[in-house]
């Protein structure tokens, strides 16, 4: 399964930079199409209103259909909307495409979390997930420095048509390496559990906010931070491509690290639950940490900061992932990652927009980066006190008897 997880990685790269390419140009769409700061807001978070959305559907489908297949059509779909953004020319048209590229992602996480809760044991896990960590870092890294510089050089609209048309190379690959659904996971595929089963739990709503607030931090940085940096600290469009890089480039290193340290953890025979919160409790707390201090440290700590606050959400993204694939198990991973992210990306979709309001009102990044920081340590206390035991849960069990208890009550119902 290696050439299988290194293609992963590489989509889940593609996918970042796709989701965050437009934020690079911001201020040249900005200037060319005469939007306002909520507008631009808005058109930001459009891509992650549809994404959350879809993530419960998406979900079922990897969960119910061959992941091979279903992850190949999201991957073509988002791809070529990128391309085509590189066409439009009207505020409505860019709203939505990006409403499209939304639909085409919405499968990512789901399809990861289906392949790796089936394929990969929970020692494995950790390295699994920091590899796509890794992609989701370098993707805005690759973004925001590479990318800045071909905006800046060539204009937005070529680096939108190259990136879109060349990632749909990667297909190829995916489709000679990824096997087919193997028998047994086809049984699988006709799990009785159902989303109100998962919501009955007190694990998944703890891990629904915990990835409310990792998502919040992060899709902060990825939609705003070049605003922040040319707006606020007065980085040209280069040195905001350079430093952009440099923070996300702690993101992956940080991801790789604590990966195989959290798999070594649990090989030694350290638990996966003391692990996994460790890692998500002072991950969340660090980023917290790191966003307060970007909005009043001076200028010259400001990239330090963000970069340690990065490596730190690292941490704590790298060991979300593999808490929903243990609990949920390889029957049902696609649905809880549907559902976790869902909730999740209410931050994604939040951060962009509330973040714009802000800006137009204050003129200020400092209510945003502090907003973003308490919700970042609320997430701490959710990955650690709320979320239960990092073991699987015997679905057959626990829908049998949340089956029993509904009879009961209509019994008891019909009677009185």
């Amino acid at each position: 399964m290696n050439a299988v997880l290194f293609l992963l990685s590489v989509s889940v790269l593609v996918c970042y930079i796709d989701r965050s390419n437009l934020s690079i140009a911001a201020e040249m769409i900005k200037g060319e199409l005469q939007i306002s700061d909520f507008q631009l807001g808005a058109l930001l978070s459009t891509f992650f209103w549809v994404y959350a959305s879809l993530q419960i559907p998406a979900g079922w489908l990897v969960d119910r259909f061959d992941v091979k297949w279903v992850f190949a059509a999201g991957f073509f779909l988002w791809s070529a909307a990128t391309a085509v953004t590189g066409l439009l020319h009207g505020f409505i048209a860019l709203v939505i495409v990006r409403a499209i590229l939304g639909v085409g992602e919405s499968i990512a996480f789901p399809s990861y979390s289906n392949i790796f809760s089936t394929h990969f044991t929970e020692s494995q896990r950790g390295t699994a997930n920091a590899a796509l960590q890794i992609g989701l870092a370098m993707g805005p890294a690759l973004g925001m420095s590479a990318g800045g510089v071909a905006v800046a050089r060539f204009g937005w609209r070529p680096f939108f048509l190259v990136l879109g048309f060349g990632s749909l190379l990667w297909l190829i690959p995916w489709v000679m390496a990824m096997p087919n659904r193997s028998a047994s996971a086809q049984a699988l595929a006709h799990s009785n559990v159902r989303i109100l089963d998962i919501l009955r739990m007190r694990s998944a709503w703890g891990s629904c906010f915990g990835q409310f607030s990792l998502n919040y931090s992060l899709y902060l940085l990825v939609t705003w931070l070049p605003s922040f940096l040319i707006r606020s600290r007065h980085f040209s469009m280069t040195g905001m491509a350079k430093a952009g890089g440099v923070i996300f480039t702690a993101y992956a290193i940080s991801a790789f690290l604590v990966g195989r340290i959290s798999d070594r953890f649990i090989r030694a025979g350290y638990s996966a639950t003391r692990v996994r919160k460790t890692m998500l409790g002072v991950g969340l707390i660090g980023i917290g940490a790191g966003l307060f201090g970007a909005a009043v440290v001076p200028d010259r700590f400001v990239v330090a900061v963000l970069g340690l606050g990065g490596a730190l959400l690292a941490m704590a993204g790298t060991n979300s992932w593999a808490v929903a694939q243990t609990i949920a198990g390889p029957q049902v991973a696609g649905r809880w990652t549907g559902v976790q992210n869902f909730v999740g990306n209410m931050g994604g979709a939040g951060a962009p927009v509330l973040t714009g309001y802000l800006l137009g009102r204050t003129g200020q990044f400092y209510l945003p980066l502090a907003i973003a920081a308490v919700i970042a340590w609320l997430g701490a206390i959710s990955w650690v006190v709320v979320v239960g035991p990092v073991e699987e849960v015997a679905w057959d069990e626990q829908t049998r008897g949340s089956r029993l208890h509904s009879e009961a009550s209509a019994t008891g119902s019909a009677r009185s």
